[in-house]
């Protein structure tokens, strides 16, 4: 991981300072890069009242593709992509970003495979160079029905940015997509293609999951425990998938798609990742459970952007409004910094307390809506 430059000391006063377990009105002081403390000092930058907040650490984001591909067809150069998209994740509140990319695929967007390794030579380019403003991690978000999981796997699981790794089944029929039919007319549709070269496609999908799906799984999880590496377990759907996750040493059940397997995995320890944007739409788009039930019930632990960068910073602002959460601000927003930053063993951030590193976020409310006016990042102000 490639730190932040080392930044002057500085004092961030007229606060509202959101800290793991309370809001308190005062000052920060930064020394090198770190939170040096908190208290009433009025010198240095005035905030004007301002929410201070630590940086959101987003453990999983798949907003990295919307900018390599931003059309049907369109290919865009990999550094300038990814700069784009850490620009909308600064602009977001996000200081820590585990871009989540696609390691295989099971039918969709095939050229995956071949734009991994570049895209994560070119991340690891621009870290070095110190061209993004977010610290960028890696998530594999490994699909175990392509064969071809286990090579990519390989290549790319000892990299030094790789901190994360899912275990996903994207095969319609169970998980994500219990409804074969429905999600089979929105493949051909997202895909361009007639019924009778999709049936051919998803046969052909359903033949490489029963033939591989269970070696390409185990092959995963192995690697992951091995590194020691933090490995989640997607989509859960039944008692049986939160077993299997159980028994193979998985620790983490991300986005689980029923209250069923969500309970069922707090029971057996595991952390609960769930999508803000599923929160913020009042639910999911592919009908699955509603993360503001699991809230509800007190079974999710960390929320992630999944498709929209700045949900983590909205969702955390409009639960803590929410009259029928039990959730004040500082615990919503430990949901999207100081538990995804445990969950990872990123321990030196995700919370504003004395000795952590200073990833620090001014927010201003207008009409309750969450505006990111500074960040910094070790210090160093990037937004």
């Amino acid at each position: 991981m490639f730190d932040a430059p080392a930044a002057e000391a500085l004092t961030l006063s007229n606060a509202k300072i959101v800290t793991a377990d309370a809001v308190i009105e005062g000052a920060v002081r930064v020394e090198q890069g770190r939170i040096a403390g908190l208290g009433r000092a009025t010198d240095g930058r005035d905030m004007g009242g301002q929410y201070l907040i630590p940086g959101i650490v987003d453990i999983h984001t798949d907003h990295v593709e919307r900018h390599v591909h931003p059309r049907l067809g369109v290919q865009w150069s990999f550094l300038p992509a990814l700069m784009a998209h850490d620009a909308v994740v600064i602009s977001g509140g996000t200081t820590t970003v585990f871009d989540s990319l696609s390691v295989g695929a099971s039918m969709k967007r095939p050229e995956r495979r071949e734009i991994l390794g570049p895209l994560v030579d070119a991340l690891t380019d621009g870290q070095r160079r110190g061209m993004f403003r977010a610290d960028h991690l890696l998530h594999l978000r490994c699909e175990i029905s392509d064969p071809a999981t286990i090579d990519l796997v390989d290549a790319t699981i000892d990299h030094p940015l790789t901190r994360l790794v899912s275990v996903m089944d994207h095969t319609p029929g169970d998980r994500q997509s219990p409804d074969v039919e429905k999600w089979f007319h929105h493949m051909i549709h997202d895909m361009e293609v007639d019924e009778a070269e999709g049936r051919v496609m998803m046969e052909d999908l359903f033949v490489r999951s029963r033939k591989m799906g269970a070696k390409v799984r185990h092959h995963i999880v192995q690697s992951a425990l091995i590194r020691d590496l933090p490995l989640m377990s997607h989509d859960d759907r039944s008692l049986d998938h939160v077993a299997e996750a159980v028994g193979e040493g998985i620790r983490i059940s991300e986005f689980p798609t029923t209250v069923e397997a969500a309970r069922a995995a707090k029971d057996a320890g595991m952390a609960v990742v769930a999508g803000a944007p599923n929160y913020l739409r009042g639910g999911s788009q592919s009908g699955n459970v509603a993360v503001a039930e699991l809230l509800r019930l007190g079974l999710v632990d960390i929320l992630a952007s999944d498709y929209v960068p700045r949900s983590p910073l909205d969702a955390a602002f409009a639960i803590a409004a929410d009259k029928g959460q039990d959730h004040d601000l500082p615990a919503a927003l430990r949901l999207v910094t100081q538990a995804p930053a445990h969950l990872t063993g990123l321990s030196d951030r995700g919370t504003i307390t004395e000795g952590a590193r200073a990833d620090l976020v001014a927010i201003r409310l207008e009409a309750g809506q969450p505006v990111v006016t500074a960040a910094w990042r070790a210090g160093q102000q990037v937004f």
